[in-house]
């Protein structure tokens, strides 16, 4: 097998593990941060401009980098269906938990983070996989 096939076979597998674990995260019935509530306050206090909006903002970026990259990886030649893949499975998940987890709370903060995790994650594959340009002597 050569070396193209494997890294798409294993991006597949990894996709695959990932989207289980971006399940459990979205529709745990519960928010996944309650436990670390207390400890994210005092954070936001002893770091004025770290509040929680901007934690939640920034951990909902972080988790959707993987996304967008290992669909890149999967779907090399259609990179544009990665952000419209993305957009339907967090607005997916906002609805769910708006109609199904009333201790979750759905938001459009949410899915702009989302999106944005993913398109880093889609930049990243892109730009690795530029041609690089010798210097020129």
């Amino acid at each position: 097998m050569d070396a193209g096939a494997r890294v798409w076979r294993d991006a597949r597998l990894w996709l695959a593990l990932y989207v289980v674990a971006l399940a459990l995260i979205a529709f745990w019935p519960v928010p996944v941060d309650r436990a670390a509530a207390g400890l994210l306050a005092e954070i936001a206090r002893a770091v004025p401009f770290l509040t929680y909006d901007l934690i939640e903002t920034a951990a909902n970026v972080v988790l959707f980098v993987p996304l967008g990259a290992l669909l890149a990886l999967v779907l090399p030649r259609r990179a544009p269906l990665v952000l419209g893949i993305t957009l339907v499975a967090t607005v997916a998940i906002e609805l769910a938990q708006a109609v199904l987890l009333p201790e979750r709370t759905p938001s459009l903060r949410d899915i702009l983070a989302n999106l944005c995790g993913a398109a880093v994650g889609l930049g990243i594959v892109l730009l690795a996989r530029r041609p690089r340009q010798r210097p020129v002597p």
